[in-house]
């Protein structure tokens, strides 16, 4: 499960310059093939987590950090990294963003300890945020014409569903053959060649000028207390971890994001501009999409930790096994789902998918220590892309739905960040849930498989808790949206 959605940046193409459509349909080929390295990241690093943690000594709860630390650095970047486009051109930031990627992407396949995979994991983030917050902008500047755009934006959203699917099978591929460093230095000659494209191809901008200003304090802020909330998480699960310093570090965390509020209501060029927060429609739906995020990257990093751990399978076959979840979901998200939206509403469609994803959750909770495929984790595997194929794409439409035209930037840019928190906080507690269940069991004397099933199945239920909160806000507190 991946994010889809990057919030556009004001330094588009002008009409007078408008390029060729040959120019035009490349230089979106160069865009799309970013996206595309932004989302195999992603599901390719989690078929190969269990052989990664063998080879680098990762704990449990450290193993978590591998997704991490590339989430936060994301999501705490994205917004800045958007108003930076803004001011000194959206071609400038997707080229400093492609080559930090592609070269963090080395550093995590050249990686011989876990410290220098973290390192290179955030430094991925890092250029992914930069790369991302631009992408929509610059493919609304390249195809103005509302017929063009959405054939546009229907190849970009295809890119990014497809992707994931792409990535879990070349995950396992590349993990069972060849080692899961080549899931890193796979994307450098694609990153040489798009980078050398994207110069050429890309129409440059002057963007609206440094003078005036990024809120360089609030990206420090929230990207700060949101990289300590998570580390403050994942602790808990280690043995060295003590009471009195998770409470001081949670402490700080809450300081730091509180700060970051506060600098947001006082600057003159805020990152979030507070205000979005009176409309409850655009509130409820994001923090519907953190939770929905949260259960969904959860439901694919411990299914992948369940398959591998429990069930004995290696890198190629885990891949395989996830594949009904993005095959659904793609066709849910492209063909389906837009149908069953314009007829029954958004908010129906939300509250259809949760309900869905719910089921998969409890269903994949109750798999036993000596499970089947076919019984326990394919149906499960297909409820969740049926539930997240509809759900995402209603909860982000409600959410950009409360938004008044000028804010739909903002809007998405919020709605992006709210994704990717989702996936990083919902990966640390659950992670940290099930590492801390599997300890108390085999305190108690209870066999491994059967400790660690324990400790995925109580990650599952909490996963379930997330949809059962999102579930009550939407039925409560959220009106529909026009198709």
């Amino acid at each position: 499960m991946t994010s889809t959605t990057a919030a556009p940046s004001s330094s588009t193409t002008p009409a007078s310059a408008d390029p060729p459509a040959r120019s035009r349909a490349k230089a979106l080929a160069v865009l799309c093939a970013m996206q595309l390295m932004i989302i195999l990241d992603g599901t390719v690093v989690t078929v190969a987590l269990p052989t990664i943690q063998k080879d680098l000594g990762f704990s449990q709860a450290g193993l978590a950090w591998v997704m991490n630390s590339y989430l936060i650095a994301f999501a705490g970047l994205l917004l800045l990294a958007g108003r930076i486009g803004d001011l000194i051109g959206s071609k400038r930031v997707f080229l400093a963003g492609l080559s930090l990627f592609t070269a963090a992407s080395l550093i995590c396949g050249l990686a011989t300890s876990s410290e220098l995979l973290i390192a290179g994991r955030f430094l991925q983030g890092v250029g992914g945020a930069l790369a991302s917050a631009v992408i929509l902008g610059m493919i609304v500047g390249l195809f103005p014409a509302p017929g063009e755009q959405a054939r546009a934006m229907g190849v970009y959203g295809f890119t990014s569903a497809s992707g994931a699917s792409i990535g879990l099978i070349l995950g396992g591929v590349i993990t069972q053959t060849v080692g899961w460093h080549w899931s890193f230095l796979i994307n450098i000659p694609i990153g040489i060649v798009s980078l050398v494209l994207a110069v050429r191809l890309l129409t440059p901008e002057r963007g609206i000028g440094i003078s005036k200003g990024a809120d360089i304090v609030g990206a420090v802020l929230v990207t700060a207390g949101l990289s300590l909330g998570i580390y403050t998480i994942v602790q808990t699960a280690e043995a060295s971890a003590e009471l009195l310093r998770t409470i001081v570090l949670a402490v700080v965390a809450v300081l730091l994001l509180g700060g970051f509020v506060l600098r947001q209501a006082r600057a003159a060029q805020p990152l979030l501009a507070l205000h979005i927060f009176r409309k409850r429609q655009v509130t409820v739906a994001n923090v519907i999409v953190v939770l929905l995020f949260a259960a969904g990257f959860g439901f694919q990093f411990m299914t992948a930790l369940y398959l591998q751990s429990v069930l004995g399978y290696d890198s190629l076959h885990t891949g395989l096994a996830f594949l009904p979840a993005p095959l659904i979901g793609a066709a849910m998200s492209l063909f389906i789902g837009p149908r069953l939206t314009v007829r029954f509403g958004s908010r129906t469609m939300l509250l259809a998918g949760l309900a869905t994803l719910l089921v998969a959750l409890v269903l994949i909770s109750q798999a036993p220590v000596d499970g089947s495929y076919l019984l326990n984790v394919a149906p499960a595997a297909a409820l969740v892309g049926a539930g997240t194929g509809v759900g995402i794409p209603a909860a982000i439409m409600l959410a950009m739905s409360g938004a008044e035209p000028g804010d739909a930037g903002l809007a998405s840019g919020l709605n992006n960040t709210a994704q990717q928190a989702g996936a990083a906080v919902g990966t640390a507690v659950l992670a940290t849930l099930a590492a801390s269940q599997t300890a108390a069991k085999l305190a108690e004397g209870a066999w491994e498989g059967s400790a660690l099933r324990d400790g995925y199945s109580a990650a599952f239920l909490a996963a379930a808790g997330f949809v059962i909160a999102a579930l009550v806000l939407g039925a409560t507190l959220l009106r529909s949206a026009k198709a």
